[in-house]
């Protein structure tokens, strides 16, 4: 794998992937929330993956995203908002509802947003990939996790 050069300009990504949490969570559910809700960017979205990984002794390890991942602390208020741009942009997304804290499983866990109208999602997290403006506006509102 070829090295970046040293005075190289830095990478600029045209797109953005973010993840909003609720300012309210626990921070093992703010570590739990984001790991579950960015497990399935890689999987439908296969561009955000970079290449695998190898240490010095030719160890070999799982590919990453390829570019980094913005963390956001909003209120509850700011989450539904978020969620509304990112319907109307039509942005590839994920969440996390205040239910899923009670499930056990992933077929509980669909079954328990499924019951829920849109509109009335008790959001604890969400993630969004798209172009850079796109997702600035969607997170707008918010600030940089602490």
């Amino acid at each position: 794998m070829n090295e970046p050069a040293k005075d190289a300009e830095p990478v600029r990504f045209d797109t953005k992937i973010a993840v909003l949490l609720r300012a309210d969570l626990e921070p093992w559910q703010r570590l739990n929330v984001t790991a579950f809700l960015v497990s399935g960017l890689g999987t439908q979205i296969p561009e955000v993956v970079g290449e695998g990984y190898e240490d010095a002794d030719k160890v070999a390890y799982l590919p990453m995203f390829r570019q980094p991942v913005l963390i956001f602390e909003a209120t509850k208020e700011t989450l539904t908002t978020a969620h509304a741009r990112a319907l109307s942009r039509s942005l590839p997304r994920s969440l996390f509802t205040r239910d899923l804290f009670t499930t056990g499983n992933d077929h509980d866990n669909r079954a328990a947003v499924r019951a829920v109208p849109s509109a009335e999602l008790d959001l604890v997290g969400l993630a969004v990939y798209g172009p850079r403006n796109g997702v600035d506006r969607v997170v707008k509102g918010a600030r940089m996790h602490p």
